[in-house]
């Protein structure tokens, strides 16, 4: 109280000196200076109460917040830096429901819809005076999803050789599972074009069974045909019983005896050989019969042909091309490239089945005769997941890379978009929807089997 006294005679010029003291003293000693001091205190209280409420409003309601910005069809979350106001709370936030956002807990959130800017009024109010709110305006930005701005016309299904834009497998493969989706690329899409990608899966005599998959060359008029064709034909080679059982034979020979047989092993190579060259003539026949070029039925081709002997699963496997093979073993620790790739040695061009060039000498490179006791899984793709997901050759055989891509399998990606190996159910489903994925500048046909 007697410092309230000295402040209002200091704020009239009045010196504070042993004379003021004594005037003080004899105004302390009046009830009712005593009484309207109090007034007085109690009124500074006021004051300063509401300023502080105004003050702190004002702070908040000049604030700039630099909302981020959002991507329509991407799960969103925005948290306001609320600390630096500890008496401001955020009531509502209007607008937001027109983004398909919700605000909670100081957050925004939600999985915005549509690209746009929207206004934004946020309503808030301090601790110590809740029944009166205050408004701010904001805008909230949302950027177009990349993948809107690309069309999906459908392909002309009156077109010969039509092919379905998309296309999924589930199935079981020797004592495993396998999944395989295959969906039309962007570019293709954009315009209306066709799948070039293809596979085919066949569960062969003698307890053996074939994966095939090809990649129509984009520049082949009919690459959805050759494509076809390709994985149709070598699969429809090893339908035949003789050809399997001299494969028995033959791998018998060289796991079940002590010595190495190599003349088995070229035995094996040249079955498989002889598939291949079926295929590429097949190719020939069906390109003279439609009086086009061999060109126009451009594609690669890879495939494994596997089987479960008593001393291990045989895989033999074939590649030409850019796709790869590849086998994972059981504890996933290590990785095998299982097919010669036309990158590196070979570069200079993407080789075809359909090239007279590739029965050279250096075509028994091109096979493998892989035997594992067990494996975790086996893989095979096109370029379309290839190029975006492992981008090097190198990445193929390097266990970390493999494991990135099964954690982005499992949900590990923008879109958390999971293909779940362990409740299968809906697996292919899951697999094609995966394959959705946004990878700038990669928009081509995208095929994945899995045998797991």
């Amino acid at each position: 109280m007697e410092n309230t006294i000295r402040q209002i005679l200091k704020n009239h010029h009045i010196q504070d000196n042993k004379t003021m003291d004594k005037v003080i003293s004899k105004l302390l000693t009046q009830t009712d200076i005593q009484s309207n001091i109090k007034l007085i205190i109690e009124a500074q209280k006021t004051i300063m109460h509401e300023a502080i409420i105004y003050k702190e409003r004002e702070e908040f309601a000049d604030a700039f917040f630099p909302i981020t910005n959002a991507h329509s069809k991407k799960k969103y979350e925005f948290v306001f830096p609320m600390e630096q106001f500890p008496n401001i709370r955020i009531k509502n936030i209007s607008g937001l429901d027109l983004a398909g956002l919700n605000f909670e807990e100081n957050t925004i959130k939600g999985i915005p819809f549509e690209s746009d800017t929207y206004d934004l009024n946020i309503e808030f109010f301090h601790t110590n005076d809740e029944e009166n709110s205050e408004f701010k305006k904001a805008q909230l930005f949302v950027n177009a999803d990349p993948k809107d701005l690309w069309k999906n016309i459908p392909s002309d299904i009156e077109a010969p050789f039509h092919k379905a834009d998309e296309a999924m497998f589930k199935g079981s493969f020797l004592d495993k599972k396998i999944v395989v989706a295959s969906q039309r690329g962007r570019s293709h899409a954009h315009e209306g074009k066709f799948r070039d990608d293809d596979f085919a899966i066949v569960e062969l005599l003698n307890s053996w069974s074939i994966i095939s998959v090809s990649d129509g060359a984009g520049s082949a008029q009919l690459a959805r045909y050759g494509s076809e064709l390709a994985t149709q034909s070598i699969n429809e080679f090893f339908k035949n019983k003789e050809i399997l059982a001299e494969l028995d034979l033959e791998l018998n020979k060289i796991f079940n005896k002590e010595k190495e047989e190599p003349e088995s092993k070229q035995n094996v190579i040249k079955i498989l050989y002889r598939g291949v060259l079926d295929t590429f003539k097949t190719l020939k026949e069906k390109a003279e019969e439609y009086e086009v070029t061999l060109k126009d039925l451009h594609s690669t081709l890879i495939f494994a042909l596997v089987k479960k002997f008593d001393f291990g699963y045989i895989i033999l496997s074939f590649g030409v091309g850019d796709c790869p093979i590849n086998l994972i073993n059981k504890d996933f620790s290590d990785v095998l490239l299982l097919n010669t790739m036309d990158v590196g040695e070979f570069g200079g061009g993407t080789r075809f089945i359909t090239m007279n060039e590739i029965f050279d000498d250096t075509i028994s490179s091109r096979f493998k005769i892989t035997r594992t006791k067990d494996f975790s899984k086996l893989i095979l793709m096109t370029d379309g997941i290839y190029d975006p997901k492992f981008i090097t050759e190198n990445k193929l055989e390097d266990i970390e890379s493999w494991k990135t891509f099964f954690e982005d399998l499992n949900g590990k990606n923008d879109d958390e978009a999971k293909v779940d190996f362990q409740n299968d159910e809906n697996i292919d489903e899951q697999l094609l929807s995966w394959m959705d994925f946004w990878s700038k500048g990669n928009h081509d046909d995208r095929t994945l089997a899995v045998i797991y």
